[in-house]
């Protein structure tokens, strides 16, 4: 008797399924996905009792030849790779073989399929313990019908492990949601019980994939949503990402698709955290729907059973740029795009389409005819009045921007009578009062703006204190005494590769031995800092992500504490005129939509919510 024995066929699916088949809804992502690679335009999906009891899924793709059929309940038999190239350069979502067999070895499963838009289709089945398959005609328009009964019947191991029936619904709904949003082409439609859950109609046009998106991650994520839509040799990235405002206390409302693919990725939700690190609140997650295009041939997508990871080629790359394109819109918000008109016909977003623009036009013609109209442009007299006082909180030294000051000097307008003559409204609208010392009333075109004015200073010194940081170098100290560090050979070799890196940031990185270095040199700002575990974080980032953020990001902790001392603070009394400075640079200063640490600097109240408060109109 040998002690190594073959595998049976059903054995030997079951085990592959323990990879594959977590629970129902790891089957309904399986067999979408397998709807989307034959062409669907439509895929309709009927589940009962959380899947447990059916899921079946029909589609009207290319469907499946009857001489096809019982390979297509084989294991290791595909129609979307033939040869090593062709894995090395995957342009379907599923590739590996799997899926029907190790299904089918845990359930009771039927497939149905025609290729032909007339004609009877045929039906298989797979019985008995060496999972022979049965192929007979029955009727089918084209496309192909899965259709899967009492998941894990057979291997009650498994089934004890799945939760109730509402759980493993919700499971289902996550998959289906962010299926939806990978192919908009595709309409979906999920039933549950016999009640209709979803009903998405495939996309052709912009808004109607806005309308999607909103419908499925919520219109508030919408109606706070930054849209982006940028590229640079070999990569293009687009989507929408939310305002540091619209955070979550979980990372639930993260989505990002590959070449249409659904991932999860560490390096690239640390590139996006480093995005957010200077706007978000502590402990809060950003919210993202975010496509990620690039050559299949660059990006390995068969590292992982369920293929919901991927290793990129040049991970470096990808993840600069994924920081590097997020930091600059989130930097580039200002009051103005905060305040464009929301709702699902027109969501927010800073590409300002016609929509927009005859929205804003219809606002403005209903003032004209006859109703109140939310605000008082002041006179010329009253502006010059202002704009002579702004010099009066810091003196005569902050007739500029660098000064710090509140005076937004010649930015915009050379005199005093261009800017009061102006006629486009601020979009913080004018200062009429100040409450407790702490927030400034003013008045715009929509109604109320409330500002917590050291919040709003304190990101505005900050952020003048890193242009000036930026523009005059990082200041260097070499050490008294060098830092000697022991650490591995792995981590020694990636500092001497990285000298170049620590060089720009202001550090001096020596290798002393096979397993040590020295540190000659920090920035000036950080001299006082723990030198050793700083360096050991860079180098555990890099070997990582292949990139470090921890130098700039210590370096901006300090400078943020420096600029919330140095920011006026709660009970100092402004004048009307300071206060209008205060909002000028606000509506100037990058990043003014949140203090340094990630609260909200200002908020607006329509004169419709208003209205509300007080029951006007009801």
């Amino acid at each position: 008797m040998t002690r190594i024995k073959l595998l049976s066929p059903r054995l030997a699916n079951q085990i592959a399924a323990g990879e594959v088949v977590e629970r129902p809804a790891s089957v309904i992502k399986e067999l979408v996905e397998n709807s989307v690679d034959a062409g669907a335009s439509r895929i309709d999906i009927d589940i009962e009792a959380g899947g447990v009891k059916l899921i079946r899924v029909r589609d009207n793709g290319s469907g499946i030849a009857q001489e096809d059929m019982p390979l297509a309940l084989s294991r290791h038999a595909t129609s979307k790779i033939i040869e090593l190239e062709d894995l090395e350069s995957v342009t379907s979502l599923g590739f590996r073989g799997e899926a029907l067999a190790s299904v089918s070895s845990v359930s009771r499963l039927t497939l149905l399929s025609n290729t032909e838009q007339k004609g009877a289709g045929w039906k298989a089945q797979t019985e008995g313990r060496d999972m022979q398959v049965d192929v007979g005609p029955a009727p089918h328009p084209q496309g192909t019908t899965v259709e899967v009964r009492d998941l894990f019947f057979n291997t009650p191991a498994r089934r004890k492990f799945l939760r109730n029936e509402n759980t493993e619904f919700k499971h289902i709904d996550e998959v289906i949601k962010r299926q939806s949003l990978s192919r908009y082409d595709v309409g979906f439609h999920l039933n549950h019980n016999g009640k209709a859950i979803h009903s998405l109609k495939p996309c052709t046009r912009q808004l109607e994939r806005e309308r999607r998106v909103a419908a499925v991650c919520g219109p508030a994520f919408m109606q706070n949503a930054l849209h982006i839509d940028t590229d640079t040799p070999g990569l293009r990235l687009w989507g929408w990402v939310a305002l540091p405002t619209f955070s979550r206390s979980q990372a639930d409302l993260q989505h990002f698709f590959v070449n249409g693919r659904v991932i999860r990725d560490k390096l690239v939700s640390h590139a996006v955290r480093q995005a957010y690190r200077d706007v978000l609140f502590h402990g809060r997650h950003p919210a993202f729907v975010l496509y990620l295009e690039l050559d299949p041939a660059v990006v390995d997508v068969n590292v992982h059973p369920t293929k919901h990871e991927v290793r990129f080629r040049d991970g470096r790359m990808v993840h600069d740029f994924i920081f590097r394109s997020l930091h600059r819109l989130l930097a580039d918000v200002r009051p103005e795009d905060q305040l464009q008109p929301t709702g699902l016909d027109i969501p927010k977003s800073l590409n300002n389409g016609v929509a927009v623009a005859e929205i804003q036009t219809q606002n403005a013609m209903s003032f004209s005819s006859g109703e109140r109209s939310p605000f008082q442009r002041p006179s010329v007299g009253q502006v010059r009045e202002q704009l002579s006082g702004y010099q009066s909180l810091y003196g005569s030294n902050t007739s500029g921007r660098s000064g710090g000051g509140f005076f937004p000097g010649d930015q915009k307008n050379n005199t005093l009578d261009e800017m009061a003559e102006a006629s486009d409204v601020p979009p913080l609208g004018y200062a009429i009062a100040q409450l407790k010392g702490i927030f400034i009333l003013a008045e715009n075109e929509r109604g109320l703006v409330l500002v917590d004015m050291h919040a709003a200073h304190e990101r505005i010194t900050y952020e003048r204190m890193k242009s000036a940081r930026e523009g005059a170098g990082i200041q260097t100290q070499p050490l008294l005494v060098p830092v000697s560090i022991e650490v591995s050979q792995h981590e020694a070799d990636c500092a001497e590769a990285q000298r170049e890196f620590f060089e720009s940031v202001g550090v001096s990185v020596d290798r002393a031995g096979p397993e040590s270095l020295l540190v000659r040199q920090v920035p000036v700002i950080l001299q006082s800092s723990d030198v050793e575990q700083l360096l050991r974080d860079v180098l555990s980032d890099i070997l990582e992500y292949g990139s470090s953020d921890r130098i700039q990001a210590h370096i901006d902790e300090i400078l943020s504490t420096m600029a919330c001392h140095g920011s006026i603070r709660a009970n100092r009394r402004l004048s009307i005129p300071e206060m209008n400075g205060l909002l000028r640079d606000m509506e100037d200063t990058e990043r003014s939509g949140q203090c340094n640490h990630g609260r909200p600097t200002w908020t607006q109240l329509s004169l419709d919510e208003l209205d509300k408060l007080f029951l006007r109109g009801q």
